[in-house]
């Protein structure tokens, strides 16, 4: 199952940079994880400052 990201995010940006796959962007209001593309490695969620990704 691929990572998620609440409504916690606060559109820093930091999951995006930590991405291998580049399975994370910029949606409207945060960001968002393809799941499709989402390997499940965590690398985002450790660097997210708020908390706001899970799997």
């Amino acid at each position: 199952m691929a990572y998620t990201i609440t409504d916690a995010c606060i559109s820093c940006g930091s999951c995006a940079d930590s991405c291998p796959v580049e399975a994370i962007s910029e949606g409207a209001d945060q960001y968002v994880i393809d799941a499709d593309a989402c390997i499940d490695c965590g690398s985002c969620e450790s660097t997210c400052p708020v908390e706001a990704i899970t799997a």
